[in-house]
């Protein structure tokens, strides 16, 4: 790989082989810093994700008057908490590119007794924010959007505990309504019919919250009093599966990842994986501040395509662009089908998964919801467009590193949003 006129130039690899370690979750990361400022204490975040959609998290919330000590050398974080009502007033919050730090922080700011502007940059402006105001405002919030987009404009008001129904399966909008319901009195209880990662409530419990949290329900019982704990932050699966992806499609392969988190939420995608014929391994499986971490060996694979429907697409929404090019390489058919969150993430994923694919030669065909792909042995290198979406850019690197040719990536730092380093730590592994 190289740089070439800011294109990263791809070109095909041997094999990969070694071991590398995981990069800090991001989605860990985020809450670590979001609860611990609102907990009663000190609170030291360990192995912390220094990313651009990080750093927007951790402006917004010194910006609201909490402090905190960063030590980058060592990815530490001291936060001192304010408690549920310590946070000050900021005249704005810039986003930036994370919907996680929007749709949370909406959640949190619908709680305090001080105005709230929030906006995000051009990609982020355009992305569904009604999904969050609709819950909110059944809470009692006062929310103002922008024809159902940011920025986002919030009043004070007095909040009311809900029993809430979610027809969208997203994370994002369970934590937003969690993060308010802390500032009602009596219990607030969310039914997934789809489920998503549960950080939120892991983390909420290990704040001492009064929450309960069991398959697709979530019941938590107000008022509490959250109380700091140090936290470290496992490294992150969705990262990770770029290389488990690389090492299974890639011949003679065999690749060890350490210290990954593998909360139930998030491993769904290997379990597709491993339905496929991926040899797939975890081990060493232990918990720290009640999240599971274990190490995953991965060896190359004969992949065979399956069906992939909603449910598995709702459990692993992050992994669907990587999860396409390993089905590209693998035998027969894929279907991929309920996948329309996608076409609302920081890029019209479905979009760009198949017309990089179609580019690169693969059989593909594109659904109103779906794909379809063929599998074959070689795609052959293309430029890809990026659409400055870090998990398109991440995705169509390891096709190109299996392709004929050359892959050349547009935008390819756009990976700084979740993976700042991903293009190092490919270079540990990869043999030419």
């Amino acid at each position: 790989m190289l740089i070439r006129d800011d294109i990263m130039i791809v070109k095909p690899i041997k094999t990969i082989k070694g071991e590398i370690i995981a990069p800090p979750d991001k989605s860990i990361s985020h809450r670590a810093v979001i609860l611990s400022a609102i907990a009663s204490g000190k609170t030291t975040i360990s192995n912390f994700l220094f990313s651009d959609d990080t750093f927007r998290t951790l402006s917004a919330i010194r910006k609201l008057g909490v402090s905190i000590d960063i030590d980058e050398n060592s990815s530490g974080l001291l936060v001192e908490g304010k408690g549920l009502d310590g946070l000050t007033a900021t005249d704005e919050i810039n986003c930036g590119n994370s919907g996680t730090t929007m749709r949370l922080l909406t959640g949190l700011l619908c709680g305090q007794k001080f105005n709230s502007y929030l906006y995000g940059d051009e990609s982020l402006n355009k992305r569904p924010m009604k999904r969050i105001q609709e819950p909110l405002s059944y809470m009692g919030a006062k929310i103002k959007l922008e024809k159902g987009h940011a920025p986002i404009i919030i009043e004070p008001s007095k909040l009311n505990p809900i029993k809430y129904t979610m027809n969208i399966a997203s994370a994002q909008v369970k934590s937003s309504i969690l993060l308010a319901s802390l500032y009602t009195s009596g219990v607030t209880e969310i039914e997934e019919l789809l489920p998503t990662r549960n950080h939120t409530e892991v983390m909420l419990k290990h704040f001492n919250c009064n929450i309960e949290y069991e398959d697709n329900f979530v019941r938590i019982i107000n008022p509490n009093k959250l109380i700091a704990k140090d936290i470290f932050v496992p490294g992150d699966i969705s990262s990770a599966t770029y290389f488990i992806a690389l090492a299974l499609i890639t011949e003679n392969s065999n690749l060890i990842i350490r210290d990954v988190g593998v909360n139930k939420s998030r491993t769904h995608i290997l379990r597709l994986w491993q339905k496929m014929g991926g040899d797939i391994r975890i081990f060493n499986e232990r918990i720290l501040n009640s999240e599971d971490i274990a190490d995953i060996e991965v060896k190359s694979s004969d992949l065979t395509g399956i069906v992939i429907d909603k449910k598995d697409v709702s459990q692993c929404i992050d992994e669907i662009p990587i999860l396409a090019v390993t089905a590209a390489y693998a035998k027969g058919e894929t279907l991929i089908s309920g996948a329309e969150e996608l076409k609302v993430k920081e890029s019209d994923r479905l979009h760009y998964i198949y017309m990089n694919l179609k580019n690169m030669k693969s059989d593909v065909k594109l659904g109103d919801n779906s794909i379809y792909i063929n599998g074959k042995e070689n795609l052959v290198g293309s430029h890809i467009d990026t659409a400055n979406d870090h998990r398109i850019a991440m995705a169509f690197t390891v096709a190109g590193l299996k392709a004929s040719g050359e892959t050349n990536i547009s935008n390819h730092e756009c990976v700084r949003i979740s993976y700042p380093d991903f293009y190092k730590d490919l270079y540990k592994i990869i043999k030419h």
